[in-house]
């Protein structure tokens, strides 16, 4: 089937009239059908006329880093001079941040013109097949190879939701996947050892495509090694490349000089078949943009760093952002899931003067009651329960911080307060954190 577009002058159905339309109906498809697996993608994205075949595709995977190198890498081939098409999930206020182009998010109109013509073919096409009918994450996924595809770019990034094997996005053919960590998260859907996980990730090796590994432990690697020989892809272990000095980023913690050096590994590999400049994606490096990452913002008056820590390996990153402060901060925690709860409390008491409990506006979010018992008996400081809004007023001045301000935790809990920042409504949905479904 060859790619279905709009012809110039063609009226679009207006099945979405605004924004708040079209987020809602892309929210009111979570969970729709089959929990996994890329049956429907691969429908969905046939009935588009497959746009995730017309530009190159560069695959990341990874229970950590998977986000910050999608984003230094589409600095890199940025810096380069490429036009980039740049794919991650979820996003912090605003859906269109998941979808960017050469570095900008793709416009709430834009959003609504494609869920209206993407919306008329699925329903034209899938009427009496319920099953087959895309999920929140497969329609945004689809969306954004469309976007990538309309725009022409040269290249594009796309970061899976969960795992690999059977996630939304696993229908690219990349010229190189990678992946940056493997660790236990999502236990209950990908399994329940390193080398289960290690597996679902490996999932989005392709036959004779390269592949760039991170800092994985070694059962992880044995795994990941074992399915690129049968695959015959060439293994990139960049703990292991010779002379490979961890670059510098303008991200702050060791972990993301790390990233660095997978994203700087995955550029030379592709350096001549993209042409790249070396100096200019180290460069790139030092200007990388990713907020939610250990970031110091003002948000309402009040000096914060916002850093999104939601499983164990992001714990032992807080810990040493914590560890370097200097002094004791104030830190507002909310997350999701009561093991989730209890290894950052661990980490978070270790070096905070105060706790501030908050709930993410989320239906699986750890209630008060499960923070506060997450909490080491052996912390001394004051513990109390607030909200955004309080912490947040946006009309009312607060007093000036004279210690560090830290709020930590959920990704969504990180969403609302920039929300507030923006004087709107944050665009992230009333759901739990598995939006990949």
């Amino acid at each position: 089937m060859g790619r279905i577009h709009r012809e110039a002058g063609e009226p679009v159905p207006r099945l979405s009239t605004s924004i708040e339309d079209a987020v809602s109906f892309l929210f009111g498809l979570r969970n729709r059908g089959p929990t996994f697996g890329i049956d429907r993608m691969k429908v969905f994205a046939r009935l588009l006329g497959h746009p995730e075949r017309q530009y190159p595709v560069i695959h990341v995977a990874g229970t950590n880093g998977k986000g910050s190198v999608c984003a230094m890498l589409e600095a890199c081939f940025r810096a380069n001079g490429f036009k980039t098409g740049l794919f991650t999930s979820p996003h912090l206020v605003r859906l269109g941040e998941r979808i960017r182009v050469d570095g900008q998010a793709i416009s709430d109109q834009e959003i609504v013109d494609c869920v209206d013509w993407m919306r008329s073919l699925a329903d034209q096409a899938l009427p009496s097949s319920h099953e087959l009918y895309p999920s929140f994450f497969e329609f945004v996924a689809a969306m954004a190879f469309h976007v990538f595809a309309r725009d022409q770019v040269d290249v594009a990034i796309v970061e899976t939701g969960l795992g690999g094997r059977l996630d939304a996005t696993n229908i690219v053919e990349p010229v190189v996947s990678v992946i940056t960590s493997i660790g236990l998260d999502h236990c209950d859907i990908l399994g329940h050892d390193i080398a289960s996980i290690a597996r679902e990730k490996a999932g989005i090796l392709k036959m004779g495509k390269p592949v760039v590994l991170g800092w994985l432990p070694e059962e992880a690697e044995a795994v990941v090694r074992e399915i690129a020989a049968d695959l015959e892809c060439r293994v990139i272990m960049t703990s292991r490349l010779q002379g490979m000095e961890l670059p510098k980023t303008s991200l702050a913690g060791s972990f993301q000089r790390r990233n660095g050096a997978v994203t700087i590994a995955t550029c030379e590999l592709l350096r001549d078949r993209f042409t790249l400049q070396m100096s200019k994606c180290r460069n790139a490096l030092l200007e990388v943009q990713w907020p939610g990452r250990w970031q110091e913002i003002e948000v309402c008056g009040r000096t914060v760093i916002l850093d999104a820590t939601h499983n164990a390996e992001g714990c032992r990153c807080l810990d040493e952002h914590l560890r370097g402060l200097g002094e004791k901060p104030v830190v507002l925690v909310g997350t999701l899931g009561e093991d989730r709860a209890k290894d950052l409390m661990e980490v978070v008491a270790r070096y905070a003067r105060e706790i501030r409990l908050l709930v993410p506006n989320q239906p699986r979010a750890c209630t008060y009651e499960i923070l506060e018992e997450a909490i080491p008996k052996g912390f001394s400081g004051k513990v109390s329960r607030s909200t955004v809004v309080r912490e947040f007023p946006r009309s009312e001045s607060v007093e000036a911080d004279e210690v560090p301000f830290v709020v930590t935790g959920s990704i969504y809990l990180l969403g609302e307060v920039l929300a507030r920042n923006e004087g709107n409504n944050c665009q992230s949905p009333l759901a739990p954190l598995q939006d990949w479904v």
